[in-house]
């Protein structure tokens, strides 16, 4: 492990092994802002890739060892494995290498008033409330979202005050090498089981997250959450708590739907009125994501009518209960939804919002998630009228053939109806053939399940 400041240091060549993914970019790109020279690879091109050509970084595409030119630090995403060749090049020539946790913690000490979140779900979308909020009420925040966010152009915004925003992904406990001022934590599940051993062992590393706040600083804990309530109490910082059911420091109180099943609610804090919030984004869930916002933003110092009208402005991110269009009159939605809590919530905010009948086509993400909570996902889909299970995005894992999308589905109740089917075509051939006009089609997953929507628009068009 090396540090370094980013306002004095001998490092000015930076290489970015896989510097096409969201996170990666966005770091390239906060480094172009600072001054250095950042040159990097990926696999393929890419949107992404292309813009970080225009503001001055050299990109290579494709891994090899003769992309490495000499530079003074090498930084790697998750996905990159030690036996990489352009690591395995870095590690010949000597030059330091830190994975993107590590340089993403460098970076927030740069700034006085780094807020981090994390949670097992949530995290994009508080993020994007959290800086939308900070960056209408002119704070110019620097802010890195972990997806695409129309507001700020894509997944970055480069501000120029000590306000620096970002996810804190719990992944290998990549949150630890982060230095926050402000911390939320959403909720606790279990999840990313192919590293953690159980629920106690990620609440561990929580209770470590939450140690990493100094005492000046401020932790934002949901108390509705159980496992959350046990690890925010082992920190020396500012402790503010929102929820709906247990009493908390903010509270949402008398929450209704709009006809677009948008909530409305009241919000009190210390038990006085803190005003009325209209949001423009689906689900129970999100007023809790909302809850969180109004807790940060209070904090610092941003008007109480500023936030309720700022909140209303926001229109989501992509993949998060994204509405793509319309095929012979029946609403197309994408989610992100991978965990069987958000299944389950993704599927309320959809029984609020105008429907004749709920189609569910889900995919499920990596073996070990879907091994480890198979019972779970079997029992997340009660809200859908269809339901169809595709196959499992392997994404970083090997295949398991002790797990299967057929076994899952074998384990749902067999009222539900489920189906597995394994071709995007065959899928987008059936759904067009069955559905109505007014039934709300809503694919899920983490991985590449999305393109059913695509395909479903393009058949109709």
């Amino acid at each position: 492990m090396i540090s370094f400041d980013l306002s004095e240091h001998k490092i000015h060549h930076i290489h970015l092994i896989g510097i096409g993914g969201i996170s990666m970019s966005a770091i390239a790109e906060v480094l172009l802002n600072h001054g250095y020279r950042v040159s990097g690879s990926d696999i393929k091109q890419s949107n992404i890739v292309d813009k970080l050509k225009r503001h001055g970084a050299e990109i290579f595409i494709g891994h090899r060892a003769e992309n490495i030119q000499n530079p003074d630090l090498v930084v790697y995403s998750a996905a990159i494995k030690s036996i990489n060749p352009e690591r395995v090049r870095a590690e010949e020539l000597n030059i330091p290498q830190v994975d993107r946790a590590e340089m993403l913690g460098q970076i927030m000490k740069k700034y006085e008033k780094a807020i981090a979140v994390a949670g097992s779900h949530g995290k994009t979308t508080t993020t994007s409330l959290v800086s939308l909020l900070l960056e209408y009420a002119d704070l110019d925040p620097t802010i890195l979202v972990g997806g695409e966010l129309d507001d700020i152009g894509g997944n970055i915004k480069i501000g120029k005050s000590q306000h620096f925003i970002t996810e804190a992904c719990e992944y290998v406990e990549s949150f630890l090498k982060l230095f926050p001022f402000i911390g939320i934590i959403l909720n606790i599940d279990e999840d990313h089981l192919d590293y953690y051993r159980d629920l106690d062992h990620i609440k561990e590393a929580f209770r470590s997250f939450v140690k990493l706040i100094p005492q000046e600083g401020f932790l934002v804990a949901c108390n509705d959450d159980s496992n959350v309530r046990e690890v925010y109490g082992v920190g020396n910082c500012n402790v503010i708590t929102y929820g709906i059911n247990i009493p908390s420091d903010f509270m949402a109180k008398d929450i209704i739907f709009d006809r677009e099943g948008h909530p409305m609610f009241k919000v009190t804090y210390r038990g006085e009125d803190f005003g009325d919030f209209h949001l423009s984004i689906p689900g129970v869930h999100n007023v809790y994501n909302a809850l969180a916002s109004i807790a940060t933003s209070h904090i610092l110092g941003i008007d109480t009518g500023k936030i309720a009208e700022n909140l209303k402005r926001y229109h989501g991110i992509h993949r998060r209960f994204d509405i793509l269009g319309d095929v012979k009159g029946a609403k197309i939605v994408d989610d992100y939804a991978h965990h069987p809590v958000e299944i389950k919530a993704t599927l309320e905010a959809a029984k609020q919002y105008p429907h004749k009948k709920i189609w569910a086509i889900f995919q499920p993400h990596t073996y070990s998630r879907t091994k480890a909570l198979l019972k779970e996902f079997a029992d997340a889909f009660g809200s859908a009228d269809y339901i169809i299970i595709t196959d499992i995005y392997a994404a970083r894992e090997p295949e398991d053939c002790e797990v299967s999308s057929k076994k899952l589905v074998s384990l749902m109740d067999p009222k539900l109806g489920a189906r597995y089917m394994e071709d995007f075509e065959e899928i987008v051939d059936y759904v067009y053939e069955n559905i109505q006009p007014g039934d709300l089609v809503l694919t899920m997953g983490a991985g590449d399940v999305y393109k059913i929507g695509e395909m479903l628009l393009n058949k109709f068009q």
